[in-house]
This record gives C-alpha cells, sequence and structure tokens, in this order.
C-alpha cells in the first residue's frame, strides 16, 4: 500500500476566522473580547527581538489566541543567498511562541538588500528549480513544512509558463503547502485577465492549507493596486465563498495594513468571514465542476 505523503497528513494549527495583528490596532485589541478573534498571525520580522512594553503586549496576544506567522522578507526568488540567519531566528520566535506554522510569499524582495515590495518570480522552469530548493532548504532549518502565498502582481517577469503552472510545480517540487491569497487571485484576475475561479480551482486541495482575504484599491476599471488599506471587496467576499464550497471552509485570515477603521468594522468582516464558513458546513451543497486551465 503506498504511504501517504508528509502533506496529506499536515493540518493547519488553527480553525475559523483570524485578524493580522499590527502595531497601530494592538491597543484597541487588548479591549477585544477573545471569543471575536480565532486566531491571529504576524510578519516575525516585525517581533524577533522585540522587548519593553511592545513586547509584553505581544505576549499578551501569543497566550491569548492561536497564532500563525507570515514572512515579508525571506525573498524566496531573489539571485542573493537563501537568508539562513533569518530562518534561524524565526525557529527560535517560533519556538518561545510556540508557534507551528510559517508561510513566506511566492516572491522576491530584492538582491543583498531590501526593497520593501513584492517582485514577482519569472514564471520558467529555471525558476521553479531554482526557487524548490530554497522552500526545501527553509523548512530543514525552520523544522516545519511551511506554505508560500500565491502574491498580486502587475508586470511579469517571464510567462515561459502560465502562472498556475508555475505555482503547481513549486508546490510539488518543494513539496510545501499553500497559503492562499483570495484578494490576489481577484486582484490578478482583473489585471491580467484571466478567470478567477478557475486560477482557485486549479489549486491542489491537499496543499491549500488557510486563506487570506484583504481590501485592494480600484485605480481603473481594469487595474486592482493590492493595498490592504481598504475594506474586503464584494468580488473576493463571492469568491471566498466559492472557496469553501470547494476547499471547505478552511482557516481565513483578515489583513488589514493602514488606514486602519474602527475595530467594530474589522471585526464586522471576521463576522462576515464566519457566516460564509457557517453556511458552508450547514449547506455543503453539491460539489463545483472542475475548471480546465485553459
Amino acid at each position: 500500500m503506498q504511504q501517504k505523503s508528509q502533506h496529506e497528513t499536515q493540518h493547519i494549527p488553527v480553525s475559523g476566522a483570524g485578524l493580522g495583528l499590527r502595531r497601530g490596532m494592538i491597543d484597541q485589541l487588548m479591549a477585544v473580547p477573545a471569543t471575536k478573534i480565532d486566531f491571529m498571525e504576524v510578519a516575525p520580522e516585525n517581533w524577533i527581538r522585540v522587548g519593553g512594553k511592545l513586547g509584553k503586549k505581544f505576549r499578551y496576544f501569543t497566550e491569548r489566541y492561536p497564532f500563525l506567522i507570515h514572512g515579508l522578507s525571506l525573498s524566496l526568488g531573489a539571485p542573493s543567498p537563501l537568508n539562513e540567519t533569518l530562518l534561524r531566528d524565526v525557529r527560535k520566535f517560533m519556538d518561545v511562541h510556540g508557534i507551528q506554522s510559517y508561510s513566506e510569499h511566492l516572491s522576491y524582495c530584492g538582491d543583498n538588500g531590501q526593497l520593501y515590495d513584492l517582485m514577482p518570480i519569472p514564471f520558467t522552469a529555471e525558476a521553479v528549480d531554482y526557487v524548490a530548493a530554497r522552500i526545501r532548504r527553509a523548512q530543514d532549518i525552520i523544522g516545519h513544512r511551511m506554505a508560500v502565498e500565491n502574491v498580486s502582481y502587475y508586470a511579469p517577469a517571464d510567462t515561459e509558463m502560465s502562472e498556475i503552472d508555475f505555482t503547481l510545480a513549486v508546490l510539488e517540487q518543494a513539496d510545501c503547502d499553500l497559503l492562499l491569497d483570495i484578494n490576489n487571485i481577484v486582484v490578478n484576475s482583473i489585471n491580467h485577465r484571466y478567470d478567477a475561479k478557475a486560477f482557485m480551482l486549479a489549486m491542489p486541495k491537499e496543499r491549500v492549507r488557510y486563506f487570506h482575504v484583504a481590501g485592494h484599491y480600484v485605480e481603473a476599471e481594469d487595474l486592482r493596486v493590492d493595498t490592504h488599506g481598504d475594506a474586503v471587496s464584494d468580488p473576493v467576499w463571492q469568491l471566498l465563498a466559492e472557496a469553501y464550497r470547494h476547499f471547505g471552509p478552511l482557516p481565513t485570515l483578515l489583513e488589514r495594513d493602514f488606514n486602519f477603521p474602527p475595530i467594530g468594522e474589522l471585526l464586522a468582516e471576521i463576522e462576515q468571514i464566519r457566516r460564509l464558513q457557517s453556511a458552508v458546513r450547514t449547506n455543503p451543497g453539491p460539489r463545483p465542476v472542475e475548471a480546465g486551465r485553459g
């Protein structure tokens, strides 16, 4: 009998609807009842070796909620050497706070420097081999499976492969998981004129661990900018509902990076996530027809 691979038995250690913890909202969130949020997520680079009053506030949240970490600067596609010092710091951070899940962006952000932006990796077979090897090395160092996130982009660096085929090849060769960002699918589908649902349905169920949702800026009818600074849009909610029907009500995190509204508005979006999850649990409905890649 064929043994199950590791990804078939791995599960994300959270459930329900979560919120990305940002310093700009930390004081307001300390007054929110714990039952309003199921889990939280942070970028480890923003919290590693943070002490003092801010460190104590962070510990308040890690002791109250399950946590995930989502990196910003590992730069998986960069030509510069993999930042193994950062990875070792991440591993220590996970151990200190009892965090079991680490994800990063399927992108790069500089070459021996930090651009503070997420650049698209060329969609080529050579890049697949390169990035997959770096992901495998990263997993070895942190001692955990990691997930990579599909990113928004505005000008592809190379289209030898489609975005779908590139993503699937990286997941397979790296034997890693997928953090599926629903907002990024919607943004890319408009900017690059493809079917958002078809892209989503092409992703492998057995590797998808959780979802991100966020808001974006409407620059023009055919241009969306991934800002994380606005409320979640109707097309994102609609695609999230489709995602639950296809993948099941997986854990889902709301991201808001700036332009923070009153906390009540963020909690209302978290409740919307919960309603969509609950609707699928109550009435799963027929399995959607699998879309072709085109």
